[in-house]
């Protein structure tokens, strides 16, 4: 009995170590490769948009004799703007170049003491801020920091009190603009901004048609806004 033990033993043994043999001299299945997915292509600021804009507006206007110089007063005012903007922009490695066009309505007006005529009280409202600029910008993928720098024009009402009459007169002044910001695209199609503008309208003569009386007046406005921008087309 003791004998035949031993011998399955020494025969599962041998059966085991053939297949063993069997297995090492298999070859190994070759490994399976494969593919890397495509990398996203870095995002390009390359195309046109067009967006909306909400902020404030702070002037400060001067009023004078044209003749003598003599100042009838000044005033500082602020209020709200509201308005749009299009554009576009073409990206060379880093730096961006552009061009943009925006109009904005205000609601910014107020009244001062004449300091010629004290019984008389003048009025100056801005009705519309708009402008066309050039952009530089220099980008870190998604986020671009800008300057702009263009034409500005702007609609203006000045009122004042002859006898028992308010007399208005209206007019569209031509300035000059520079300011700047950052931009950031939160998805290839829409980007957000902050951004600061000065406006400078220098200085017009306007005249009040009944009855005939000119005023000189100065003006400069400054400009804080933030808005959004639907980004489409592009070439890379």
């Amino acid at each position: 009995m003791k004998k035949l033990f031993l011998a399955g033993t020494a025969l599962l043994t041998l059966s085991a170590g053939s297949a063993m043999a069997a297995d090492l001299s298999r070859p190994a299945p070759a490994p399976v490769l494969t593919k890397a997915p495509p990398l996203a292509p870095p995002f390009s600021w390359t195309g046109c948009y067009i967006g909306g804009n909400g902020g404030g507006i702070w002037t400060h206007t001067e009023v004078s004799q044209p003749v003598t110089g003599v100042s009838e007063g000044s005033v500082d005012f602020s209020g709200g703007v509201f308005g749009g903007q299009v554009g576009c922009n073409y990206q060379v490695s880093t730096w961006v170049f552009g061009i943009q066009g925006d109009w904005d309505w205000s609601n910014s007006s107020s009244s001062f003491r004449d300091l010629l005529f004290p019984l008389q009280t003048d009025g100056d409202k801005v009705k519309s801020l708009a402008s066309v600029t050039g952009r530089l910008g220099y980008a870190w993928d998604r986020f671009m920091i800008y300057a702009k720098g263009g034409g500005a024009w702007e609609q203006n009402d000045y009122t004042a009190p002859f006898g028992a009459l308010s007399v208005t007169v209206s007019d569209t002044r031509t300035g000059w603009t520079v300011g700047g910001g950052g931009e950031y695209a939160f998805t290839d199609w829409l980007t957000g901004f902050v951004e600061y503008d000065f406006y400078d309208f220098g200085t017009n003569t306007e005249t009040f048609v009944a009855p005939a009386a000119p005023i000189r007046v100065k003006q400069t406005e400054s400009v804080a806004k933030a808005g959004l921008n639907i980004k489409f087309g592009g070439w890379r």
